[in-house]
C-alpha cells in the first residue's frame, strides 16, 4: 500500500530559508486578509465573531499541515454561512457541533477510501446553481448591518428578510451607511490597482479610526457582543446530540466542504502548475471539521479568495497557511480589545464583496446558452437555494442532473443502416492511413464526455509540457457532452494556449457540435481550428505551424 503524504512533508526535502522569506510574507498578508473574514462569517453565521477566529486558527493550521495541496488556505468561508445558521435555528449549537462530527467521520472515509475523485460527478450546473443561491443570500443579510437598520432579529427566510428590510429601511443609520460606502468603495479600488494589498484590513481599519474618532453612532462588535475575549483558544467538551435529523445537514456540511476545498485547490494549481492530492486533501479537511468544535470553531474548508491571495503574496509551501493561522491567534491573543471598535457595518461591506466575488455570476450567461436540461439544472438549484433550503436544492439538483445524465446517454444509441454514401463519407475520419507529422499530437475521446467522466482529460493535461506544438482532439466517437465536459474542454484550450500550444477539433458528431456552437465555445479556439474530419485538421495544422514558424522569426 503506497503511503500518500501531506505536501508539508514532502515540501521539506528542498525547504530553504528563501522558502521560508517568501512564506512569512505571504503567511502574514493572508492571515490579516482572513482576520476580518472569520470574524464576518461567524457574525453572519448567528455566533459570536471569536467562534470564526477560532476556527481560523485551529483549521487553518491543520489543513495546511495535513493536506493535500501546497498552497491552499482553509478556514470559515460564505459557502457556509447560510447552511450553519440554519443547523444553529433549528437544533442550536450543540446541533452544528454534531453535524460537524458526523461531516469530519465522512470526509476522513472518502479521504481514507480514495473517493476524493468522486466530487467530479457533481455537475457543474449543480454547483454554480448553489454557488449563486449562497451567495445572494449572503449579500441579503449583510443589508441590516450595511445601512444600520433596526431590524431584531433578522428573518431566516429569504422573502420574510426582505419584506423587513423594506419595512425597516426608513430607520437607516447615515453614519453607518456612509462608513459602509466608503470601505465598500476602497475595497472595490484596491482590488483593481493591486490584487496583493489587502483592500478588507485597510477598510477595516479606516472604517474602524472613523468610527472612533467622530464617535459616530453605529453598531461595532463591542456595542453588540462585549468584545472578543483574549487569549488562545479553549478546549470544550460541547454536549453532542446524535438525531437522525441531524444527518441531512452534516450530509450538506461534508459535501460542500469537499467541493469548496477541491475547487479551491484545483484553482491553487491552475496559478501554480503543481497538482495537488485529493484524497490527502479530503482527510485534512475532515480532521479540521473533527477538531474545530472542540475549540468552538465553525466547519471549515478551502478558502478560493485566500488561497489566491496567498500564491499572490509568494506563498511555495504549506507553512504559509500555518503562518497565516498563527497570525490570527497572535492578533487573538495580544490585539483581542481592539476588535471590540470594528464597527459592524465595515463587516457587511467586506461580505458583500466577499458574496459577489464568490457567486461565479460571469458562469450565469455561459449556462444559459446551453441545452435546456442544463438551464432547469441550473435555474432549479439556485431557486431552491435561495428560497427553500440548500440540502433539499442539493438533492433536487443532482437527482434532476442523473435524469438528464440518464436521458443524455439514452439519446448516445442509434441504429443506422449503412450505405455507400455512409462508407465514403466515413473515409475521411480513417486514422489508420493518415500520417500525424512530428509537430502535431492526436487524441481522441471516445463516448459521452459528461460530468463524472471529464477527469479523463487529465490525460492530456498532464502531458503538456512534453507535448508537441500542435495539439488534435478528435470527437468522432464523442457521443455527447454537458457543461461539465465543455468546461473541461475551456480549461484544456487555455492550458494549451498559456503553454504556447495551439489546440484543433475535429469529427465532432451533431449534439456535440450544436452544443458547442451555442455556448459559443469558438471563442477558445478560433473558428478556423474547429473541422470536419482529420484529413482537414492535420491540413490545418501544417498551416498552423507554418504560421508558428514565421512568427518565431
Amino acid at each position: 500500500m503506497t503511503i500518500s503524504w501531506p505536501k508539508s512533508v514532502l515540501c521539506l526535502r528542498d525547504y530553504n530559508a528563501k522558502t521560508f522569506s517568501s512564506d512569512l510574507v505571504a503567511g502574514i498578508t493572508v492571515g490579516l486578509v482572513a482576520l476580518p473574514l472569520a470574524m464576518a462569517f461567524a457574525i453572519s453565521s448567528g455566533v459570536k465573531p471569536e467562534n470564526g477566529l477560532y476556527c481560523a486558527v485551529i483549521t487553518g493550521f491543520l489543513i495546511s499541515a495535513l493536506g493535500g495541496s501546497k498552497v491552499q488556505i482553509g478556514g470559515p468561508t460564505g459557502a457556509f454561512v447560510v447552511v450553519v445558521s440554519g443547523i444553529i435555528a433549528k437544533h442550536g449549537i450543540d446541533g452544528l457541533y454534531t453535524c460537524m462530527l458526523f461531516a469530519g467521520l465522512m470526509l476522513v472515509v472518502l479521504g481514507l477510501t480514495g473517493m476524493g475523485t468522486a466530487v467530479k460527478f457533481i455537475p457543474r450546473p449543480v454547483v454554480i446553481g448553489f454557488t449563486n443561491g449562497i451567495a445572494l443570500l449572503i449579500a441579503s443579510t449583510q443589508i441590516k448591518d450595511f445601512f444600520g437598520l433596526k431590524l431584531d432579529p433578522v428573518p431566516g427566510e429569504f422573502f420574510a428578510r426582505m419584506e423587513g428590510i423594506v419595512q425597516t429601511f426608513p430607520t437607516f443609520n447615515w453614519e453607518a451607511t456612509t462608513v459602509a460606502t466608503a470601505s465598500l468603495i476602497m475595497i472595490l479600488l484596491i482590488a483593481n490597482f493591486s490584487k496583493r494589498i489587502p483592500g478588507g484590513i485597510i477598510a477595516l481599519v479606516f472604517g474602524t479610526v472613523v468610527v472612533t474618532i467622530f464617535n459616530f453612532p453605529v453598531e461595532t462588535i463591542g456595542t453588540r457582543f462585549g468584545g472578543i475575549p483574549a487569549g488562545l483558544p479553549h478546549f470544550i467538551m460541547p454536549t453532542f446530540h446524535f438525531d437522525r435529523g441531524l444527518l441531512s445537514p452534516a450530509l450538506t456540511v461534508a459535501m460542500l466542504g469537499a467541493i469548496e476545498s477541491l475547487l479551491s485547490a484545483t484553482v491553487a494549481d491552475r496559478m501554480t502548475g503543481d497538482k495537488h492530492n485529493p484524497n490527502v486533501e479530503l482527510f485534512a479537511q475532515g480532521v479540521a471539521n473533527l477538531v474545530s468544535p472542540l475549540f468552538a470553531g465553525l466547519p471549515a474548508t478551502g478558502a478560493i479568495a485566500r488561497t489566491a491571495t496567498n500564491i499572490r503574496s509568494g506563498a511555495k509551501t504549506p507553512v504559509a497557511g500555518m503562518i497565516h493561522a498563527l497570525t490570527i491567534l497572535f492578533v487573538l491573543v495580544f490585539a483581542a480589545k481592539l476588535a471590540s471598535f470594528v464597527p459592524l457595518c465595515v463587516l457587511a461591506a467586506i461580505l458583500l464583496v466577499v458574496a459577489y466575488n464568490m457567486g461565479e455570476w460571469r458562469e450565469i450567461p455561459q449556462i444559459i446558452k446551453l441545452s435546456w436540461s442544463d438551464k432547469a439544472v441550473w435555474a432549479l438549484t439556485f431557486g431552491l437555494t435561495v428560497f427553500a433550503d440548500l440540502t433539499i436544492a442539493v438533492e433536487f439538483g443532482m437527482t434532476l442532473a442523473a435524469l438528464t445524465f440518464i436521458r443524455k446517454v439514452t439519446n448516445t444509441t442509434t441504429v443506422t443502416r449503412v450505405t455507400a454514401e455512409y462508407i465514403n463519407s466515413a473515409r475521411s475520419h480513417i486514422l489508420q492511413d493518415k500520417n500525424i507529422p512530428e509537430y502535431a499530437t492526436l487524441f481522441r475521446i471516445h463516448g459521452p464526455f459528461l460530468f463524472g467522466a471529464t477527469d479523463k482529460i487529465e490525460e492530456v493535461t498532464s502531458q503538456i509540457p512534453d507535448l508537441p506544438p500542435i495539439v488534435i482532439l478528435r470527437l468522432r466517437n464523442m457521443t455527447a457532452i454537458d457543461a461539465t465536459g465543455l468546461q473541461a474542454l475551456e480549461d484544456l484550450a487555455s492550458a494549451l494556449k498559456s503553454s504556447g500550444r495551439g489546440l484543433i477539433l475535429c469529427g465532432a458528431r451533431e449534439q456535440p457540435r450544436d452544443l458547442m456552437n451555442q455556448a459559443g465555445f469558438v471563442r477558445h479556439i478560433g473558428k478556423e481550428n474547429f473541422c470536419s474530419d482529420v484529413e482537414h485538421a492535420l491540413e490545418r495544422a501544417a498551416e498552423m505551424h507554418e504560421q508558428m514558424q514565421l512568427t518565431k522569426q
